[in-house]
């Protein structure tokens, strides 16, 4: 197939390139350096923003997309961090998003990559093929199955992405089910849609559970539309503009016949994502405002409750805990104060931060699957920082971040309970006490070795 080139994009098509002045607002200045995961790893200049964009202005001067340059590309998580460390408000997000588009689309990948990458997009953006996995995942690690391959080492003999997904995968508890639609106790204040998600729907319903029930105590109506599907994140970050702008024309669609206005999300990723389809589907004259406004009115669970005024009371919890920024709550959101005021409503939580916070736990979606050398270093790093915290819970608002800090945290010995913000808020609600964290692991939260 022929690609057209458009005079001035150098080797990029003219299908959503870089924008060449996004790109000149990079001054070069360097404040990114010291918050970017893969500079911190190598010292590289170019596994460092500025670095990439400094290769994104090079191919819209006509450098080739080659190996080398596309090997960069690869390497950045897509976390954020230099949005929030850039004095110059670069628009790193839309350069990366753009860019990896025109690697999809360009670059011709050796088919094992291929292979694997479509095994992966097959799978992971599908909530009921991920219900078919829970049930053999169980299976293999209730029958006893798993210890077995481990302790003969026949995971050696696996593709390594295929050793990573085994390693970060929960101990898979019994199926629950999340209601069409969940009545408000007492006063009603209105109704909200909630995005049950894929890996979260899967593989930590507790936490759609506790999401329904907060809801629920203070005083709304809770939609959880069946069939809703993914939400694009996973196929965006990667560069599957398409498959990401068809998930997300699908999503706004049924939430839209559901007659809901606010959508609540529990899972930093998909809320990054749902907050950024006014740019995603941008010039669709079907869907533009109306992702406009469904963007508007998506909500982290932290920031909506954030918002309102509590009207269940918060029993205490004595408690000190960790908490974690994920990455597209904390930077590509912007939301670090709402889970900590959320979390400060409880009494008896004394809540601890994790020392170079900014940096990225190494999961990012498929990254770790994808780059699991750099992935591993990242989640050791971050698992360091939580150990030395001293706490007794380390809570997290992102599946992804659940699943990678609490492998790092048992592989190097020092494991600890993981939890979400919206589980400690259920838990204080119906005075569950922390024995609900600390008594033995929640099914859903213990972690693999990796």
């Amino acid at each position: 197939m022929t690609i057209s080139k458009a005079v001035g994009l150098g080797s990029f098509d003219e299908h959503d390139p870089p924008s060449r002045e996004l790109v000149d607002d990079c001054v070069h200045c360097g404040f990114c350096l010291s918050t970017c995961p893969t500079f911190v790893l190598w010292g590289e200049e170019m596994d460092s923003p500025r670095g990439r964009i400094y290769l994104m202005r090079a191919a819209l001067d006509g450098a080739p997309i080659n190996d080398s340059m596309v090997g960069h590309f690869d390497n950045c998580l897509g976390c954020m961090s230099c949005l929030s460390a850039c004095p110059s408000n670069v628009q790193y997000d839309q350069l990366i998003g753009a860019t990896r588009g025109q690697i999809e689309r360009q670059y011709h990948r050796p088919w094992q990559e291929r292979l694997k990458r479509s095994l992966i997009f097959a799978l992971f953006p599908y909530p009921k093929r991920l219900r078919v996995v829970r049930v053999f995942l169980r299976l293999y690690q209730r029958s006893g199955m798993q210890r077995v391959v481990r302790h003969l080492g026949l995971l050696n003999f696996a593709p390594p992405f295929l050793r990573t997904m085994e390693s970060i995968a929960p101990t898979i508890g019994k199926r629950s089910f999340i209601p069409e639609r969940s009545a408000a106790s007492g006063v009603n204040r209105g109704s909200v849609g909630l995005l049950t998600g894929c890996v979260q729907g899967a593989f930590f319903p507790k936490v759609n559970e506790a999401t329904v029930r907060v809801l629920n105590a203070e005083g709304f109506d809770v939609v959880a539309p069946k069939n809703q599907g993914c939400c694009g994140a996973l196929s965006a970050h990667t560069g599957r503009l398409r498959e990401a702008r068809s998930f997300a024309k699908r999503l706004i669609d049924t939430f839209e016949r559901a007659g809901v206005t606010t959508v609540i999300v529990n899972s930093a990723g998909c809320g990054s994502s749902m907050k950024e389809y006014p740019h995603l589907l941008a010039g669709d004259r079907r869907y533009q405002q109306r992702a406009e406004y469904f963007a508007r009115n998506t909500k982290d669970i932290a920031e909506f409750l954030a918002e309102i005024e509590p009207l269940a009371v918060r029993h205490p919890l004595d408690i000190q805990i960790a908490y974690h920024d994920a990455c597209h709550l904390g930077h590509a959101q912007r939301i670090k104060d709402q889970p900590r005021k959320v979390l400060g409503q409880i009494p008896g939580i004394y809540l601890k931060d994790i020392a170079d916070g900014e940096i990225c736990c190494g999961s990012a979606g498929v990254y770790n699957i994808f780059q699991p050398v750099p992935a591993r270093e990242l989640g050791l790093r971050k698992a360091a920082q939580v150990a030395l915290t001293g706490a007794s819970l380390l809570v997290a608002a992102n599946p992804g971040c659940t699943m990678q800090i609490a492998t790092a945290l048992e592989a190097r010995g020092t494991p600890l309970p993981v939890a979400h913000t919206i589980e400690l808020v259920d838990a204080s609600i119906r005075n569950l006490g922390v024995g609900a964290f600390l008594n033995g692991l929640p099914e859903e939260r213990s972690p693999s070795a990796l």
